[in-house]
């Protein structure tokens, strides 16, 4: 059996939301749109999609968003235009954001823009590591929460501090706001308030929001348009977005109404694992509704355990692991959305306690 196929068997699952069958999300989409009086886009032109477009720039401060299908196309385009408005092509990026790690080069290969690395792998970076570059930067992008560091996130002084920097220097700062709405609970700031101070801002359709894919990217009018353009000229311009923007749309409000729940149990979830010290939650106090449980196993007897797992107990604890600096030691991601929030507290108990024993066997 494959790993899809034994997922697919599962009763259980900790991560994220529910997945529905294609059935299902399509005929709940079918029903949504027939409620609305949904009529298609045309290459981005149409109600629905321009609507949702102007909902997601007031929500974030901006005269202005668009929709583009990746996130891979809409943070390339996004830097490579603020650094042709900035005069220079070099942006600070931390060692571990999407674009380094999971993007295959596609800045320096599209000759978008040249990356710098900042701060150090297993912290986000600070307004110290910045003001320690000598050259001038055309943009610096700052991912909010900090995904493959187990979603950290920083302070709110010192997020404010790097603004108010970047601002004075002329450098564009970016936000990879990819889980942007799961730091709203825990920052105790509206994402406008978040957003302010940032001069672009990219956030996922699907991710948290359980969308099909898509993202939308937000700035003021005259650099979303410029955005437009670009992603026209790499092939972004898709004739029908509707599928995309209705599947995001009809639960976007819902989402974001439950990320303060998410963040509540994500809490819980942390002071529960005190009873399980095999299993070591990174950070320590979460920043979003999500975090990484370091394991005293390496990466491939963790995989085995998690297949076990599932097989016996009809339970998947995590999707994929990841290897740690040290050997026999790995770490995987738990992202907390309605599969935890639903499940009753002694059944996630016992869950855990399984998992703890199994690790040790």
């Amino acid at each position: 059996m494959t790993d899809a196929e034994l997922k697919q068997s599962c009763r259980t699952h900790l991560p994220g939301h529910r997945a529905p069958s294609p059935a299902e999300l399509f005929t709940a989409m079918g029903d949504w749109c027939e409620g609305r009086g949904v009529t298609h886009d045309v290459y981005g032109s149409g109600a629905l999609i321009q609507e949702f477009e102007q909902k997601i720039a007031r929500l974030l401060g901006f005269e202005a968003a668009v929709f583009c299908i990746t996130g891979t196309m809409t943070q390339a385009t996004a830097l490579r235009i603020a650094c042709a408005e900035r005069g220079s092509k070099l942006v600070a990026l931390h060692p571990t954001s999407h674009i380094l790690k999971h993007e295959r080069g596609n800045h320096q290969l599209f000759d978008h823009f040249h990356a710098l690395q900042i701060g150090d792998p297993h912290r986000v970076w600070t307004l110290d590591d910045l003001q320690a570059i000598p050259d001038r930067l055309g943009a610096a992008s700052l991912e909010l929460p900090a995904r493959e560091i187990g979603g950290q996130c920083p302070s709110w002084d010192e997020l404010t501090a790097i603004k108010i920097y970047c601002r004075e220097q002329g450098i564009h700062l970016h936000m990879d706001g990819a889980r942007l709405w799961e730091t709203v609970a825990a920052y105790g700031h509206t994402a406008a308030e978040i957003a302010a101070g940032f001069d672009s801002v990219y956030v996922s359709l699907y991710k948290g929001i359980g969308g099909m894919g898509g993202a939308m990217l937000a700035g003021s009018a005259a650099f979303v348009a410029k955005a437009q353009e670009w992603y026209r000229r790499q092939g972004g311009n898709v004739y029908q977005r509707t599928p995309y923007v209705v599947a995001a749309a009809m639960q976007f409000d819902a989402r974001l109404n439950a990320m303060p729940a998410y963040f509540k149990r994500t809490q819980w979830l942390v002071e529960a694992l005190r009873d399980y010290p095999l299993l070591v939650p990174n950070p320590a106090q979460p920043q979003a509704n999500m975090l990484h449980l370091h394991l005293p196993v390496g990466r491939e007897q963790a995989l085995e355990i998690r297949s076990r797992f599932a097989e016996q107990h009809g339970v998947w604890l995590f999707n994929g692991a990841n290897h740690a600096a040290l050997p026999d030691r790995c770490s995987v991601e738990l992202y907390v959305g309605d599969n935890l929030l639903n499940m009753a507290d002694q059944r996630l108990r016992e869950i855990l306690a399984l998992w703890s024993d199994a690790l040790t066997n």
